[in-house]
């Protein structure tokens, strides 16, 4: 690969693809699905995280609240999962992509084996031009919905997991704020975006408070592990605002965009 072509994986969350309602986002998704398609046809590998599958599928089964037991919790999430992928494989379609849904569990990435496979899955895909598809696997697994040291953190860690899996040379987490501030700007109107990170520490880590936004359930924290794991793995990490996702194209011509975090240089 020359220096402008790239392996990207791109982690796109509920409040991204999702409107105020729970319904999803068509306008989003369709712009997403295009400038993917785009960032591929420049000669990128783009490999896509995906949320949203309990919102989407609480919305489809006409629930009145996005559910809190289990079992509808993983009833929605059945119902999500195929939903979104009817939407991404129409979309995606509409710029002669295709696209493949791999929906993984914890056991998948910390048995070598499993581990080992999923790789050569990956790789394989990316060789014939198809875009990867990623989620937790929410209908069977337990462990992303309920544990309170989540593995996966609302896909955030997942996707940088995934990066690391696939050897990317960049991981781009879309949130619903313009990257990382000095504090929360929805709380003070006065808060700095820092536009470039060279190691999260503790102190960074103080910085970044609780949760997210009302309809995820990942808050900056979780982003700043997802990027600690790709960065240490030598994977620059940037968090920007995924409202358009358009701003993607300003992420591959390097442009300023959000935070970057440095990858380790080893």
């Amino acid at each position: 690969m020359n220096p402008k072509q790239r392996r990207i994986v791109i982690k796109v969350g509920t409040s991204t693809l999702t409107n105020e309602l729970g319904k999803s986002n068509l306008r989003t998704i369709e712009k997403l699905a295009m400038t993917l398609s785009d960032i591929q046809n420049m000669g990128n590998e783009v490999i896509l995280v995906s949320s949203g599958a309990i919102a989407v599928g609480a919305n489809k089964m006409r629930l009145k609240e996005k559910p809190t037991n289990m079992r509808m919790k993983q009833a929605a999430a059945a119902v999500g999962q195929c939903e979104n992928m009817f939407l991404y494989d129409k979309f995606f379609g509409y710029y002669d992509k295709t696209v493949a849904q791999i929906l993984l569990n914890a056991e998948d990435i910390t048995q070598e084996e499993k581990k080992e496979n999923l790789t050569n899955t990956f790789d394989a895909l990316l060789e014939h031009g198809i875009i990867p598809i990623v989620n937790e696997n929410d209908s069977v697994s337990y462990t992303e919905i309920e544990s309170e040291e989540k593995l996966f953190g609302d896909n955030d860690m997942l996707s940088a997991v995934v990066a690391v899996l696939c050897r990317a040379d960049l991981l781009v987490i879309l949130s619903d704020i313009d990257g990382f501030f000095d504090r929360d700007p929805r709380l003070y109107p006065d808060a700095k975006l820092i536009e470039y990170i060279e190691q999260i520490d503790e102190k960074i880590y103080k910085l970044a408070g609780g949760a997210g936004s009302r309809r995820g359930t990942g808050g900056m924290r979780t982003k700043l592990q997802a990027a600690s794991l790709a960065t240490a793995q030598g994977i620059d990490t940037i968090i920007t605002n995924g409202k358009d996702p358009s701003i993607l194209y300003q992420v591959v011509e390097g442009k300023k965009t959000g935070t970057r975090f440095a990858g380790a240089r080893h």
